[in-house]
């Protein structure tokens, strides 16, 4: 009886210490800390419980959500894949400048492009060379993309024929011209350089 009631102490406890946080998405390093876990300890069974009770939802191994912060798609691809970046579609969508909202969460990485569906959603990260992965802030809990390096990020996958994109569909009224310019001077000199340069300028968007 005394074990039952520590167990059910113990949940007690750990509901308040997840609810009473300030944040949505949890590794389990940082849940261990929440809930005062030690490494040496094997806290399944707490956490498991605390799963089926609707406190945390598990989205894959090791990373775990809080449903009544109703964490963004957002944030969730960020926590997901890191380091990455919310970029392409999606960004393009958040800033305006694409009105058709995109079917996937789409995001930049400099690790290997992967696709993963959770929840009935489905986040995409495309890979791009660490010497491209800046250009990016953080809003909202989450980092994603300036308009002017999504529509960059955008370009340069398409050139790499990994996306096919039509200028007629944008509205570009919200890219700060200046503030492209510095970002193409900052890419590094070579092919893809070039090619970004031809198809701004072919546009008459430099």
């Amino acid at each position: 009886m005394e074990s039952s009631n520590n167990q059910n102490f113990n949940k007690v406890k750990a509901t308040e210490a997840i609810l009473q946080s300030d944040i949505g998405i949890i590794p389990s390093e940082t849940l261990r800390n929440l809930l005062g876990i030690s490494r040496h300890q094997a806290p399944f069974d707490l956490i498991n419980s605390l799963v089926m009770n609707g406190i945390l939802k598990r989205l894959e191994m090791g990373k775990y959500i809080i449903p009544s912060k109703k964490p963004s798609n957002f944030l969730i691809a960020n926590f997901l894949y890191e380091p990455s970046y919310i970029s392409f579609e999606s960004a393009l969508n958040f800033h305006g400048i694409l009105s058709q909202f995109p079917f996937e969460i789409t995001s930049a990485t400099v690790k290997k492009t992967k696709i993963k569906e959770i929840d009935g959603n489905i986040y995409s990260y495309s890979h791009i060379n660490k010497d491209l992965f800046w250009g990016y802030e953080k809003k909202d809990g989450f980092l994603i993309a300036l308009p002017e390096k999504a529509l960059l990020d955008q370009i340069y996958l398409s050139i790499n024929g990994k996306r096919q994109i039509d200028m007629s569909e944008y509205d570009l009224s919200n890219i700060d011209k200046k503030r492209l310019d510095e970002y193409v001077n900052n890419i590094k000199k070579g092919i893809v350089k070039d090619k970004i340069i031809e198809i701004l300028k072919t546009n008459k968007i430099l």
